[in-house]
């Protein structure tokens, strides 16, 4: 826990410092500006892509081990899984803590809303979940051609939320932050539950 705490205190000090109302809604402005029905097809491609990777994957991963009866395969399953989950518990309560209105619904006359949302803006679970599954993943298999198309895809749904009206700057950056955060953490809790593991037992280096 003290290891996370410097991770929740920069998400905490980035939340208040590091955007100002102003700055959030002018750099807002202008990415909403630049919409076209092209960009936008694309960015909603973006959007909407977060449930089938960041499920599907796990899921994907965990009938995978089950079928081939391998047991790292279904371990990082069930770490992937519990990444979503923590990071989904951290960012619904900031969201509902802060209860930040959207963009739209506070500046009606500047921004435009391109694709659906209901609940608060602080911060974006969309980024937050991308942002989890890229760093989860990362640390998993940490070979570049998982890292950086990994990263990519998150930033891109980062900002294909901003694009589309639904999310200020400052809602992406600390969404980012949280999932990073989340993932780092399940990523060596899990690691030190296969080390208590396997010292109980040698024979097995995994949990299952």
């Amino acid at each position: 826990m003290k290891k996370l705490f410097p991770i929740f205190l920069l998400i905490f000090l980035c939340s208040h410092l590091s955007f100002g109302q102003n700055k959030d809604i002018e750099w807002l402005k202008s990415i909403n500006s630049s919409y076209t029905p092209t960009g936008g097809k694309i960015m909603k491609g973006f959007t909407h892509s977060i449930n089938p990777i960041s499920l599907g994957l796990p899921a994907g991963m965990l009938i995978g081990g089950i079928v081939k009866k391998d047991k790292e395969l279904r371990w990082n399953s069930y770490e992937m899984i519990a990444s979503t989950i923590c990071s989904g518990i951290v960012t619904t309560s900031m969201k509902f803590g802060f209860d930040r209105a959207r963009p739209f619904v506070t500046y009606p006359n500047d921004i435009t809303k391109y694709t659906s949302a209901g609940s608060p803006s602080f911060p974006s679970g969309h980024t937050s979940m991308a942002f989890n599954t890229a760093m989860t993943i990362s640390m998993i298999y940490p070979k570049w051609y998982v890292i950086v198309p990994s990263f990519a895809w998150a930033s891109t749904v980062g900002f294909s939320r901003m694009y589309l009206g639904v999310h200020y700057p400052s809602d992406v950056f600390v969404g980012a932050l949280i999932g990073c955060g989340t993932g780092i953490g399940t990523h060596y809790l899990f690691k030190h539950i296969k080390k208590k593991q396997a010292e109980k037992n040698p024979t097995t280096a995994l949990f299952l």
